[in-house]
């Protein structure tokens, strides 16, 4: 799911207005909350590190997950320095908290060819010394265990 927050300065009133918003549907963005900080906490917050940040940001209304939290701070700490910039939008995909495959990559030098030769050629007696045991079931018909009907 797409999230956009943005950050609202209010200089005058000292409050920082956060505003969440979720793309529902491809294009169709609804705003989901509200939230109000005292502008002046919340940069000082921000000056002591994430976890004071977390602390002061985080509320019974508006939890963010850890990874979404730690977007946030590191996109709104210059933010909060600057007095000039009134807003700011962090965008925030959840598909970002998931683990990135690597990628894979053949080495130009290995032989697919050779490995198959070394790996997949069974020599004749191999093949004999794997087959030389008798593969029949050991049981005999008078035995009357609950397994023979």
């Amino acid at each position: 799911m797409r999230q956009k927050i943005r950050f609202e300065k209010d200089l005058k009133a000292n409050v920082l207005t956060v505003l969440e918003s979720s793309e529902v549907d491809p294009g169709v963005v609804m705003p989901l909350l509200e939230e109000t900080y005292d502008l002046g906490e919340m940069a000082k917050a921000s000056k002591e590190g994430f976890e004071a940040f977390c602390q002061l940001f985080r509320r019974r209304s508006f939890f963010p997950t850890a990874d979404m939290s730690e977007k946030m701070y590191e996109n709104t700490k210059d933010f909060f320095k600057n007095k000039d910039e009134l807003t700011l939008t962090v965008e925030y995909d959840d598909a970002e908290a998931f683990p990135q495959e690597a990628e894979f990559k053949l080495d130009d030098d290995v032989e697919i060819d050779k490995i198959l030769e070394e790996d997949g050629d069974s020599k004749e007696d191999e093949i004999k010394e794997i087959d030389s045991d008798d593969d029949t079931p050991n049981f005999k018909p008078e035995d009357i265990s609950e397994h023979e009907n």
